[in-house]
């Protein structure tokens, strides 16, 4: 079955101001959708509507074909969000948050799965480090690590390059093509150059 998410005529407001309308847009297995647009013109709105997160003022997204408000838990199991914020915890390790996360996810991962996460991140040596203790672009890391354990087909990702070494970016960019090459489905804004434009297509928000 062809696995699509579909922007229909979406329209979002914020207080008195209309941030974008009309957009509409569909990504398949396989393919990058790069949000673009000036600060303020509402990415990360975007974003958080085709998460089901917040209600568009216009339009409807739907997966499959069916309006993501009906399918609400099923659709919720196919999607991982990472926004601007880490959503990790300084007082828990790497570890822990990742042991955390996947319990809340409802797919508990196991150690020998977290280890891996957290090595094939570049994270070796962190493990048992409580957050509180790592620099900005480690705690990025490990929230990225949901990537690896989460095993969902849709990831949105907010600025998801933030704070990342040059390293770490490659570690990323090779982490988005195995899940593309799988059938994943990636949208995303970011101001780093994505080295995927053989797969990516772009909406502008202006």
């Amino acid at each position: 079955m062809k696995v699509a998410l579909e922007a229909r005529d979406l329209a979002c407001v914020r207080g008195d101001r209309r941030l974008f309308s009309g957009v509409s847009f569909c990504v398949d297995a396989g393919e990058v959708l790069q949000v673009t647009g000036r600060n303020g013109s509402g990415k990360t709105s975007l974003l958080r509507i085709l998460c089901g997160l917040s209600a568009p003022e216009e339009g409807a997204v739907c997966w499959n074909g069916a309006d993501i408000r009906t399918l609400r838990e099923e659709f919720a199991r196919e999607l991982l969000y990472i926004g601007h914020q880490n959503g990790i915890k300084d007082d828990l390790t790497a570890v822990e948050n990742l042991r955390l996360a996947s319990m809340v996810g409802g797919r508990p991962a196991t150690d020998d799965a977290i280890d891996a996460a957290l090595r094939g991140m570049g994270l070796a040596g962190c493990e048992d480090i409580p957050c509180r203790f790592l620099s900005q672009g480690q705690k990025r890391r490990v929230a990225l690590c949901r990537l690896l354990l989460a095993g969902r087909r849709l990831w949105v990702l907010d600025e998801p390059y933030t704070a990342l070494d040059a390293a770490a970016i490659g570690t990323m960019q090779e982490t988005l093509h195995r899940h593309l090459d799988a059938g994943g489905m990636v949208i995303l804004t970011t101001h780093q150059e994505v080295a995927l434009s053989a797969r990516m297509r772009q909406v502008h928000l202006s």
